[in-house]
């Protein structure tokens, strides 16, 4: 039985390898052939071995294709469990129970956009991480846990509690779901209209694909995805009715955020230089006492 073998077209190149998925084969030297994976022809290209490549999608590796598969499917059956559980605790019972499940569908939609997003308009970027599920672990971890156990123990012990005064809760409710659609928005918009410019890390070198972006959502807030998640995260913790993990949320999310701005746009005005420094005298961030 002859041993399979892959074609890679693409820039005249029409090319084969040899290729059997065992660990005696990962084993063996890579061939000395390249390929340019470069989707940008005024980019320097980017050599990567035929085996190599292939090597990117296995099981383990930053861009394994099972393990982009599982994070999915786990993701979308937290969306649909999630969904389900909120409608029937809704409609059966008078429980506020169900804004734990309604923060979990929130999480799975955010995590799944955030990698969806990457794929879409900067796809060389994406890999397993770009999904954020272990984005400034074990913090961020444990930031939800608590919240998901404020929330658990009020509905529970308290579930008749009026957590805020003059009746006000109901319309911190509502405000708290539009801030969630509101802030989901802002940031999905923002990824995918900065494409290949967008990057979940603060990049310390220049690549030639970076542009700095003005319009849009852009020529709103300078950071329209901070923003988007700053608001988001405020918004879940409203629904929740989490009176300590609002205040913790809102305290932790700003000095992340107001470090992290500092850090980038020290790095943006260098890459930049005066259309950035203007750039950011027209535009806010839309964030609080942060300039």
């Amino acid at each position: 039985m002859s041993e399979p073998r892959f074609t890679f077209p693409g820039r005249g190149l029409n090319s084969h390898v040899d290729f059997n998925p065992t660990a005696d084969h990962h084993a063996q030297p890579l061939p000395p052939r390249a390929l340019d994976y470069s989707s940008d022809d005024s980019e320097p290209p980017v050599v990567v071995s035929e085996l190599q490549a292939i090597k990117m999608l296995f099981p383990g590796q930053r861009k394994s294709l099972s393990g982009i598969a599982l994070r999915a499917f786990c993701l979308g059956m937290g969306l649909a469990t999630s969904a389900i559980s909120v409608l029937a605790i809704l409609v059966f019972t008078n429980s506020p129970i169900w804004r734990v499940p309604f923060f979990i569908l929130a999480l799975s939609t955010f995590h799944f956009l955030e990698f969806w997003t990457t794929a879409e308009r900067n796809t060389r970027a994406a890999t397993i991480d770009s999904f954020l599920l272990t984005a400034n672990w074990p913090s961020y971890a444990i930031a939800h846990s608590v919240a998901i156990l404020e929330c658990t123990i009020v509905s529970i012990v308290f579930p008749d509690r009026n957590w805020v005064p003059f009746g006000l809760g109901p319309y911190l409710l509502g405000l708290g779901l539009f801030l969630v659609v509101i802030g989901q928005m802002a940031r999905s918009t923002a990824m995918m209209h900065a494409g290949a410019s967008f990057n979940h890390m603060v990049q310390t070198r220049k690549a030639d694909s970076h542009q700095l972006i003005t319009t849009g959502i852009y020529s709103i807030s300078r950071h329209p995805s901070y923003f988007g998640f700053f608001y988001w995260g405020l918004g879940t913790q409203l629904v929740l009715g989490n009176i300590v993990c609002f205040v913790g949320y809102t305290i932790v999310l700003w000095l992340f955020f107001s470090r992290r701005i500092k850090h980038e746009e020290a790095k943006l005005v260098e890459f930049f230089k005066d259309g950035y420094v203007e750039y950011r005298k027209k535009t806010g961030t839309m964030l609080p006492f942060i300039q």
